[in-house]
């Protein structure tokens, strides 16, 4: 792997990224690293005010950035749809696929189409996202599908009896579970494209620990204080802020010599620190999982990505 400085990657200039979740946490720092390479970056966002709060601090602290929002809500198919057919370009480079939803509580909630909130906004829209990009994808000559999933999700175990979580619901087990289904599609997607003859990859990231607390300010995206900084000082021994839990997306969105099917993660531990490879083991690795996830995937969306030209959707 060439050398990789996370302060200085490479310029992508008339490149276009669009990062699902753009406007806070993560995927706002993955945004502003992107657009100070010179590239047009897309925020995704529900949150019309957040989306162009974030726009405004990214202008802030990268002049001259091409920043812009499109309405995106992933637990909503409809908007999802609408969202790939908005975005008003004719390439598109990269999707990070970054937008996630955490439920904090006992209560199990559902989508209208009755889908469990977490597995349908961080699995299942991404999933049919990919599918309505994918020739818009295809088009751009080496494109990648970025997928941010978790270090929790590493060592998740996917019921594809009970996907949705509807026995023995606990938030934080079906929280890692869609994360883990993330990681599964990611690679599976990489699988296809390339057994197709496709030129995009897909390539899985993981942040490691990144907490709010040692994230620099970006008001009013987000706000930091000096005693939240003091208290924070011993976590930041073995975890990081939001801004270095962005940079393995961003080396797996702009390093030339990223391949498919690879996992980017923090070097120390898998918790802090520069990018580095890691090795896809444990359930991610779990091909045929994967594959019945695929299925059940398409069955609960209705869409499939394809990248050989056919439209989502087609027989």
């Amino acid at each position: 792997m060439r050398p990789w400085d996370v302060h200085h990657p490479p310029r992508a200039d008339g490149r276009v990224f669009l990062v699902t979740g753009g406007n806070a946490g993560i995927g706002y720092f993955v945004a502003e690293q992107l657009a100070a390479t010179g590239a047009t970056v897309v925020l995704g966002s529900r949150d019309a005010a957040k989306a162009e709060a974030a726009i405004a601090s990214i202008r802030a602290h990268v002049p001259g950035a091409h920043v812009r929002h499109v309405p995106l809500d992933l637990a909503d198919p409809a908007s999802v749809r609408r969202s790939a057919d908005a975005l008003g370009t004719d390439r598109l480079d990269a999707v990070v696929h970054n937008a996630g939803v955490l439920v904090d509580g006992p209560v199990r909630r559902v989508t209208p189409e009755g889908h469990e909130l977490m597995f349908a906004t961080n699995h299942l829209g991404h999933f049919a996202l990919t599918a309505w990009l994918a020739p818009l994808l295809s088009a751009t000559p080496a494109s990648r599908v970025v997928t941010t999933g978790s270090f929790v999700g590493k060592t998740a175990r996917l019921d594809l009896d009970d996907l949705q979580s509807a026995r023995g619901y606990r938030a934080k087990a079906a929280y890692a579970r869609s994360k883990l289904a993330q990681m599964l599609f990611g690679l599976e997607l990489d699988r296809r494209v390339r057994a197709t003859g496709g030129t995009t990859l897909s390539v899985v990231t993981h942040p490691g620990g990144a907490l709010d607390s040692l994230t620099p300010s970006r008001p009013p995206v987000h706000v930091r204080t000096a005693w939240q900084r003091v208290r924070s000082l011993p976590a930041a021994l073995l975890l990081q802020g939001k801004d270095a839990g962005a940079w393995p997306t961003v080396r797996a969105v702009l390093d030339p010599s990223a391949e498919g099917g690879r996992l980017w993660g923090p070097r120390v531990l898998g918790l802090r620190g520069a990018p580095r490879l890691e090795p896809v083991s444990g359930p991610p690795a779990d091909q045929a999982l994967a594959r019945r996830l695929w299925a059940a995937s398409v069955d609960l969306t209705g869409v499939e990505p394809d990248f050989t030209g056919r439209s989502p959707g087609s027989p």
